[in-house]
């Protein structure tokens, strides 16, 4: 069984696809690359060279791999960022594709738009494509706290709206909610949140924040790959939560030590297997 990942791609560093595609497979998961940006770089060096790609690329790649009879051999879908609305409906495409051969499949979908504190850096036309056409087909959304913002439109500061905001994504379609990275107004100083949703229950996982600055590029690309891989293995969104959030915390570890502007996902790749913290879930 396989992974299809269309998304973004970098030759130096970590982001999209390259932040993805390697963890997916130490986690045992063969993947099945579609590759929608090919640039020098993750953008926030603040220059970079290459260009997004032609939708028609990822769509012709897609076609291809269906021509060879194995899209019944694909357990899910995975999307991130995406450069446009046209790259959205060729990512809907495929979808639709892989469940009318592969019913159980699963489309998890990290609705990549923007961050706290940096706002949007997505094409005006994304937001709305995500919240009309692509989240109501995912089975996982992977939001960020920005993001779960934009896609409600609720302040999330504390967790009764968080909730609300939960529930909202979750009767539009998804039936898991992955909110990666979250920060209660009054919480705990130095410290992060992770939040999991089944529809029924939400859980929290609170981990110490790294003083790595202004977020680490990759980091949601490289969450949203090892929860879902982790998912398709456990089916249960606490134990997937407790594992993601502890292979992400020695990553994220591993690159605050050696004080790389680039994820440490290599030299730390144990930690996607075996991490060296457990950290454990409770249910709000």
């Amino acid at each position: 069984m396989a992974i299809l990942s269309i998304q973004s791609h970098v030759a130096y560093g970590y982001a999209g696809n390259t932040a993805a595609v390697f963890p997916l497979q130490r986690l045992g998961r063969e993947v099945w690359a579609v590759n929608t940006v090919e640039f020098s770089n993750h953008t926030g060096y603040g220059a970079w060279r290459g260009k997004v790609l032609d939708v028609s690329l990822a769509e012709e790649l897609v076609a291809g791999i269906e021509d060879r009879g194995v899209l019944g051999n694909c357990e899910a879908v995975l999307s991130g960022y995406m450069g446009d609305a046209g790259v959205g409906h060729a990512v809907i495409g495929a979808v639709q594709k892989v469940k009318a051969v592969s019913p159980r499949a699963i489309y998890c979908c990290d609705p990549v738009m923007g961050d706290l504190g940096r706002g949007f850096y997505v094409h005006p036309d994304i937001p709305d494509m995500f919240k009309n056409e692509v989240i109501p087909r995912a089975d996982i959304i992977t939001p960020n706290q920005f993001e779960l913002e934009a896609l409600t439109g609720l302040d999330t500061s504390g967790l009764v709206d968080v909730r609300k905001a939960i529930d909202q994504l979750h009767a539009v379609g998804p039936k898991v909610v992955l909110v990666t990275s979250y920060r209660e107004n009054g919480g705990v100083e130095n410290h992060i949140d992770m939040l999991a949703s089944d529809g029924s229950s939400i859980y929290r996982v609170r981990t110490p924040e790294l003083p790595m600055g202004a977020g680490m590029a990759g980091s949601g690309d490289v969450t949203t790959a090892i929860f879902l891989s982790r998912y398709l293995e456990t089916g249960n969104v606490r134990d997937t939560l407790e594992l993601t959030a502890a292979s992400i915390f020695g990553i994220m570890d591993a690159t605050y030590k050696a004080k790389s502007r680039e994820l440490q996902i290599i030299k730390a790749q144990a930690e996607l297997v075996n991490p060296s913290n457990t950290f454990k879930a409770e249910k709000l």
